[in-house]
């Protein structure tokens, strides 16, 4: 469903953009949409994804204005807290057994809040549990989809997805397919930059 982030391989070692921590050569930054939502995105960041030039999640946040980054588990530091606003619907977007599809709410007269997990899939399982103020709030799943095409991650399960590409097709539900179409060709700018970095998009290309 979500929560694969990319991950670099290859000839990476000059200087990185200090704002997507891609390789300079590579920085997607000019490629980023300003996108006004009436969702709100609280993105969940595991410490471990915070500072990985190849979390997906952290670049979803900065196209969509009206999100919120909590980066949770860093020793020392209190656990974060999710304070929900009492006029909006907040939502957990994660596939537990329970969940409700998250197109039950795209007609909410409530603005919603979708709650996004980011990190390993056993760290985003436990964000429900481990995150102060999730208590009561609806888990929602996604639509069922085809599987993602822009897999680069070896050992990738079929219905995970990266957390930009989730994000993407949940906004699209809850926003429309203008936004969906916005944060995709992001992500697809993402991976081909990152085969590129490693040497594989031709070969990529020519498999179709």
């Amino acid at each position: 469903m979500l929560l694969r982030s990319v991950v670099s391989r290859g000839d990476n070692r000059g200087p990185r953009c200090a704002a997507c921590r891609l390789d300079e050569r590579r920085c997607l930054c000019a490629l980023l949409p300003r996108l006004e939502t009436r969702t709100r995105l609280v993105l969940v960041l595991h410490r471990d994804e915070a500072h990985k030039p190849t979390n997906t999640g952290q670049l979803a946040a900065r196209c969509i204005i009206n999100s919120e980054v909590l980066v949770r588990g860093r020793p020392g530091e209190p656990v974060p807290r999710f304070c929900a606003d009492a006029a909006t619907q907040p939502l957990l977007l994660f596939p537990h057994d329970d969940a409700l599809p998250l197109a039950a709410f795209a007609a909410s007269a409530r603005p919603v809040t979708l709650i996004v997990p980011d990190g390993t899939w056993r760290q985003a399982a436990r964000v429900s549990h481990r995150l102060p103020g999730l208590e009561g709030v609806p888990r929602v799943a996604l639509p069922p989809e085809a599987p993602s095409g822009y897999r680069v991650r070896a050992g990738a399960h079929a219905e995970r997805v990266p957390t930009l590409e989730a994000i993407a097709r949940a906004f699209g539900v809850l926003e429309g397919a203008a936004v969906r179409e916005a944060l995709e060709r992001l992500h697809r700018a993402l991976v081909e930059r990152t085969l590129a970095a490693r040497g594989t998009l031709g070969t990529l290309r020519r498999a179709g």
